[in-house]
């Protein structure tokens, strides 16, 4: 299953990245869905390549019923994320790999910000995949709105916390 979204937000790249990888911010969006950020480490130096691994855990409330018996009343994710040096017009890209636990669910994304004037245009484009037979699809199909979902609150909730912070 395919997810694509795209936004911008009037703040630079380099504004918006900072954001991105706060953990307050994190928290933040981890508590409007519900969820809570278990924990959130960085490695490497955010003004060139760096990476980020981020948990949360989520209630599974607007999940299909179906999922729901599967995977319990939560589900932990962890989200790691690659990031590249800045390009010379200050754009970046984040390589992330969603797990859940409990879940044959596998998602492979790129979220790149791109330099776009005074402001910055987010655009991600993935995968949302499962790997139990005969069922994968159905499971992949009812978890990428979901998905989506979440990863687009980041980017809804950012321009929110930089007008705010």
């Amino acid at each position: 299953m395919a997810l694509s979204a795209s936004t911008t937000l009037p703040h630079s790249v380099d504004r918006v990245t900072a954001v991105f990888v706060d953990e307050d911010f994190l928290r933040h969006t981890s508590e409007l869905v519900g969820g809570s950020l278990v924990s959130f480490t960085i490695e490497g130096d955010t003004a060139g390549p760096f990476s980020t691994t981020t948990v949360r855990t989520l209630p599974t409330t607007r999940l299909p019923e179906m999922a729901r018996k599967f995977v319990g009343e939560t589900l932990t994710v962890t989200q790691n994320e690659q990031w590249e040096a800045p390009a010379a017009d200050g754009s970046r890209s984040s390589n992330i790999a969603l797990k859940v636990s409990g879940a044959p669910l596998d998602v492979k994304a790129v979220q790149r910000l791109v330099a776009d004037g005074t402001g910055t245009r987010i655009e991600l484009e993935g995968t949302v995949s499962s790997s139990v037979p005969f069922l994968g699809g159905k499971i992949a199909d009812a978890a990428e709105p979901m998905v989506g979902k979440a990863l687009n609150i980041q980017s809804q909730q950012a321009e929110a916390w930089l007008e705010s912070h």
